[in-house]
């Protein structure tokens, strides 16, 4: 694959912005990203530890936020340096494949995984006497294992898609990270079929895992509409607005970007600032931070109590 390019460095060119910007975004950006990676090793440390939460959405979320610290880091580091270093706009041709191919890992990743906790919130609402021995561990684990290997295969077709081709030059991307639309763009030959084999397979993946999780839903609010109480309504609506906050800021971005054929336009370097560096902020918020077991587990946590209960 490497073999046929000529180019041995791509240069990113980064998010449209005036260049006075440059140090304003890099502090806004570098704040999102710790913000980032300590709110989801917080969570991850409050789940491993916490005997409490040791269930099947709780085992979902620890996923979850495993994905999107990396998912985050995969990006964002780089799209730094691009604000602060003349030299770090650059990227060698392997370290752009690598790239891509683990940016396309973790988001489709990330886009079954979602499916998967809809499912799971569906059982959970629908069938909460049975849902316990319906939801077990030994389902958990197969279906979290199906979501990294169906995005490990996802990612590896459109890797090979998009590096198959000869790439002597012009060597800019128009985006602040390596991704398929505006890599193809620089190729030397005509890359219309496998660009059109990309648009179908992300828009098979996108659509049906989209479809599925309003199918889910869908479901949800019908089964919440029969609880009796005004309270376990409230309750359960409040949990579920939460997780279609964070699907919606995921999807709508993506829909935007890859299911527009031909999709190479600079402005897609400002959407998918949405769910490659908000959402992964997002999600600890939402999912755990305003959860009251999680709150609970955090003061445990502070107080050192919760060592003391894991031990």
């Amino acid at each position: 694959m490497s073999n046929l390019s000529l180019v041995t460095t791509f240069i990113l060119m980064g998010i449209p912005h005036a260049p006075s910007l440059d140090t304003p975004l890099f502090g806004i950006f570098l704040l999102i990203y710790v913000l980032t990676v300590v709110g989801n090793l917080l969570i991850l440390l409050v789940i491993r530890v916490d005997s409490h939460l040791h269930t099947p959405m709780y085992y979902f979320l620890a996923n979850l936020s495993f994905i999107d610290m990396w998912f985050s880091t995969v990006t964002v580091p780089k799209m730094l340096m691009t604000f602060i270093l003349p030299s770090g706009r650059s990227i060698s041709f392997h370290s752009c494949v690598v790239q891509l191919y683990s940016f396309h890992f973790l988001g489709s990743t990330e886009c079954f995984l979602y499916t998967v906790m809809s499912y799971d919130r569906y059982l959970a609402i629908s069938y909460l006497l049975r849902y316990t021995s319906m939801m077990t561990g030994r389902l958990c684990t197969l279906l979290a294992t199906s979501t990294w290997l169906s995005g490990s295969l996802h990612s590896a077709v459109q890797t090979i898609l998009t590096f198959r081709f000869p790439y002597c030059g012009p060597n800019q991307i128009q985006h602040y990270f390596c991704d398929a639309p505006p890599i193809l763009k620089l190729a030397c030959e005509d890359t219309s079929v496998n660009e059109m084999v990309i648009f179908v397979n992300i828009g098979i993946v996108a659509s049906g895992c989209f479809l599925l999780i309003v199918l889910s839903y869908s479901s949800i609010i019908c089964s919440i509409l029969k609880i009796r109480t005004s309270a376990g309504r409230h309750r359960a609506f409040q949990t579920c607005a939460s997780h279609c906050i964070v699907v919606l800021c995921f999807f709508v971005p993506c829909v935007f970007i890859y299911l527009r054929p031909g999709s190479k336009d600079p402005v897609d370097g400002v959407v998918a600032v949405f769910y490659t560096v908000l959402t992964p902020l997002l999600n600890p918020v939402v999912y755990t931070l305003r959860n009251k077991e999680v709150k609970k587990a955090l003061l445990k946590l502070k107080s050192g109590s919760v060592f003391t209960q894991s031990k």
